[in-house]
Order: structure tokens, then sequence, then C-alpha cells
């Protein structure tokens, strides 16, 4: 039994979904695989695309990205809150699971989240030209930081004694720490860094002992060890973004 993950699919590109549908339907059939959100903003594309990995693997676990909780083709009174309640619903009929899943001597641990600006203030560039703000809708009075907050809430504090392994596996859609860009990203790009993740995914990630923990997001694969704890990005990314992704699932070792 092995381990893979990937994130930011997609779908909505038909490439994206070709890849998802042309993916072994026999070679992963006693394997996990960990899908870290961003999948797409159609309901029943979601369905289509959780059910087919679902099919494929042992078992799918999944945690939404941004784009999965846009609203803009909606109904009017449908905000992103109540879209997340629909799509965990269709994971769970499609047979993914945001739950923790033990195998041998690992737990794998999905993390909800969002960006709470713990990594920055949002300028007017970012206000202009970020999706969410105009593909998302809140309740009054919610914002990002309330929105955050509500996830981190439902995420597992503590692990009960009986539910420890020697492994402990978290993921994520959002980054849990700022310092996961690297270095070589320009600084015309850091007004993006608001919108990137939360510090709290990272006090809960290391509260639960983890050794490892999977993100996506950024768009920026990459494998790197801080503090004891590793941390991959397997992000498959828009069809322009080809030469920057490997386009496979990677094997969390």
């Amino acid at each position: 039994m092995k381990l893979f993950a990937i994130s930011d699919i997609h779908i909505d590109y038909p490439d994206n979904a070709r890849w998802v549908d042309n993916l072994s339907d026999m070679d992963y059939r006693d394997d996990i695989l960990i899908l870290a959100g961003d999948i797409t903003e159609d309901s029943s594309l979601l369905a289509w695309c959780l059910g087919r990995f679902a099919a494929k693997f042992r078992q799918v676990l999944f945690v939404p990205g941004n784009h999965d909780l846009w609203v803009r083709r909606e109904a009017a009174d449908m905000c992103s809150l109540r879209k997340f309640e629909h799509v965990m619903a269709i994971a769970e009929d499609s047979g993914a699971s945001s739950r923790p899943y033990s195998y041998g001597d690992t737990l794998v641990v999905p993390l909800l989240g969002w960006y709470d600006y713990s990594f920055g203030k949002p300028n007017s560039d970012l206000s202009m030209l970020w999706m969410d703000f105009r593909a998302c809708r809140w309740p009054d009075g919610i914002g990002p930081e309330q929105v955050t907050e509500h996830f981190l809430k439902m995420n597992p504090q503590t692990l009960p004694q009986d539910a420890r392994r020697n492994r402990v596996v978290t993921f994520s859609h959002f980054l849990p720490r700022i310092d996961l860009i690297p270095f070589f990203v320009p600084a015309s790009m850091h007004y993006l860094n608001p919108v990137l993740g939360s510090s709290g995914i990272e006090g809960q990630l290391r509260a639960l002992g983890a050794d490892t923990h999977v993100y996506g997001h950024s768009h920026i694969n990459r494998r790197v060890s801080i503090d004891g704890v590793t941390y991959i990005n397997n992000a498959f990314g828009y069809p322009q973004e080809s030469l920057m992704s490997v386009r496979r699932l990677v094997e969390i070792g």
C-alpha cells in the first residue's frame, strides 16, 4: 500500500480532466490518494472527478480549495459556506473522505483552512486581481479571518491516544507557512502572500505531531524539510503551467 498526493487539478480544463480519466484503473487499487483541493467550481464535474479517483484508489482523502467554493455561477442565495457543505456532501457520496484515515502505522489527517492575512496585509492590487474576492460570497460580517477561524475549528486539535501512530501525515490546500514560497519568486509577486494560507494550519499540524505535510494552492512544486517536518506540494496546475509541474502523482515516502 502506497500513499500518493496531488492538488490543483483544475479539471475545468479538458486536458486536465482527460488526465484524470486516463489514469490507470488497476495500478492504484491498493493505494491511498491525498487530493489537496482546487478540483473545480462545477459541482457535477467535482462529483465525476472524485468518483473516478474513488474507483481507481483504495481510499481518496480530500479537502476543498478556494476554487471549489466559488459561487459565481450559483444562485444568488448560495454563499460559499453553503457551497462548502455541498462540496463535502458530494465528496462523501462519491466515495472520498475528509476524515482522518489510518493504515499500518500511519495516520493521515486532512486539515481544512483558508487564509487570514497572517502572511501579510492585502493591498489594492490584490483586492482588484484576486478572483476569490468576487467569486466567493460569505455571510454578512464574515471576512477571510473569520472564515479561516471557522474551518480551523473543524479540524482535530489533538489525537486521542488510541489514534496515535508512529507516523502522522497531514494535508491542507492552503500553505501553513510563508517560507514555503521559495526565494526565487520575484518580489513583484509578493502581493499574493496574504491569500496563500494561514499560520494557524502550521500550529495545528505541529500539535498533531505531523512529520509530513502536503499542501497545494501555490502551484510551486517542491519538497522541503523545515524544523523536522517535510512539506510537499505536487500541483497539477493549469495547462499553460506544464513546464512548471511534472503532471504525475507523487508518492509520499
